[in-house]
């Protein structure tokens, strides 16, 4: 194919395929905690760290994944405490962060603002080979805890009181969540931008929760479109020269809406066959218990 003769197309689609395959992985947990949002405040904090990468002439990938794991810890602590002012306090790093980065920028070389949009926004063109190497790295440990670890994270997400009743470490699975987040962001930051990179953790999820029934078959469904359509994207943005992360949370919108249409007269086709064949007592749930289908619903 004409489009792999190039060399930046080879790294972008390299990035691109990890962060199909990342974003939604550590999403899927993120959904199940109703902490969807969560990435974009990664994002705002991130950038901060992009703009030090540049003022200080280092990789703005590692100086964002320094600063954003830090502000992912500092949310999770904010979290955990459940205090009435969390939201103020996480208003404040989320917006600090993004500010924190506008005026760091304006003190570095000049170019560096028109070098930031890509990092904002996702630009193909822009990722440089050591920009893979250093996604390959992060997106291998993202991979290592979201599937090695599913099951204790799972259990975390679903109730904290129970896994602790377990003997889990649930303070510390809850801060490994945060900190996969925010490597997450620095992966995926080249290709989607860090304003759209929460849209890639929740809407391929999203879609895969519209036909699937298991936790893991939604892990794995979300990721199977995060592929699909961050590979799309890339080469999309290839032809009509735009930016890719645009393209990239488009297509996903559009698997979205797409499955949604095709899962609702499926779902209301078996609930009319349930209630013409009438109650089935293998079928019916448990009471206090909730299902694992409802757990990874939105």
């Amino acid at each position: 194919m004409e489009i792999l003769d190039y060399a930046f197309m080879q790294r972008a689609l390299i990035a691109a395929l990890l962060v199909g395959v990342t974003a939604p992985a550590i999403g899927t947990y993120l959904v199940q905690r109703r902490q969807a949002i969560m990435g974009d405040g990664i994002g705002h904090v991130a950038m901060t760290g992009v703009a030090l990468g540049f003022l200080m002439n280092a990789s703005p990938v590692w100086m964002a994944t320094l600063v954003a794991v830090v502000g992912s810890v500092g949310m999770e602590l904010i979290r955990s405490r459940g205090k009435t002012s969390g939201d103020i306090a996480l208003a404040m790093l989320f917006y600090g962060g993004m500010a924190g980065g506008v005026m760091i920028i304006n003190l570095a070389p000049n170019g560096s603002t028109a070098n930031l949009t890509s990092y904002l926004f996702g630009s193909i063109t822009t990722v440089a080979p050591e920009d893979v190497t250093a996604i390959c790295v992060l997106a291998a440990f993202v991979i290592a805890i979201t599937v090695g670890l599913r099951r204790q994270l799972f259990a975390v997400c679903q109730d904290e009181e129970f896994a602790r009743v377990t003997g889990l470490p649930v303070r510390l699975l809850n801060l490994l969540i945060a900190v996969t987040a925010a490597v997450t962001v620095t992966v995926a930051m080249r290709i989607v931008g860090l304003l759209l990179v929460s849209a890639m953790m929740v809407i391929p999820v999203a879609a895969a929760q519209r036909v699937t029934r298991g936790f893991a078959a939604t892990l794995g469904l979300a990721m199977a479109i995060g592929v699909a359509v961050s590979v799309a994207g890339t080469v999309t943005t290839y032809y009509v020269d735009a930016p890719s992360g645009a393209a990239i949370v488009l297509l996903s919108i559009g698997v979205f809406l797409v499955l949604a249409a095709v899962a609702t007269p499926l779902a209301r086709r078996r609930a009319r066959d349930a209630a013409a064949s009438g109650p089935d007592p293998d079928s019916c749930p448990l009471p206090p218990a909730r299902s694992t289908a409802d757990d990874v619903r939105v």
